[in-house]
């Protein structure tokens, strides 16, 4: 019984990662860690190359470094680690900005379904909204606005 069941067990979890290759999902997985090593690089660059040295080019200078690689307190980078800060806040920035414009679009997509039907006054069945008498009691229905 117990070899029946570790073989079953094994096809069911080859045909599950069957599935999973698939519906396409390694592939949308692959274009996502692609696509967010590109983006990755180019706020790297942003931060590093536009950003930071224009926020702490006068501190730089005023500390005597010549770069911000080179900006030490001590034993302590402080430039690379300012850097990191930003780096960090703007990208953060950046993924709420388009967490908030998927939800914006998920909650214009959803009104949109929601005003595709009504629910009957009588029977409270969900029919169309442009329904004049109701398909599951028969009654007329006050006009939509």
């Amino acid at each position: 019984m117990t070899i029946r069941s570790s073989r079953s067990a094994a096809t069911g979890f080859i045909k599950d990662f069957q599935d999973f290759v698939i519906k396409g999902n390694i592939f949308d997985l692959a274009i996502a860690v692609i696509m967010g090593g590109a983006f990755g690089k180019v706020i790297d660059s942003l931060i590093k190359d536009v950003i930071t040295p224009a926020i702490l080019e006068p501190t730089i200078k005023a500390s005597g470094a010549k770069d911000l690689e080179s900006w030490v307190v001590g034993a302590a980078k402080l430039g690379l680690f300012i850097s990191n800060i930003i780096t960090f806040i703007v990208i953060s920035f950046v993924i709420f900005l388009m967490v908030r414009a998927m939800a914006k679009f998920k909650r214009k997509e959803e009104k949109i379904e929601a005003a595709d039907t009504k629910d009957c006054p009588y029977c409270l069945s969900v029919i169309p909204i442009a329904a004049s008498k109701c398909s599951h009691c028969t009654s007329e229905l006050p006009p939509t606005m």
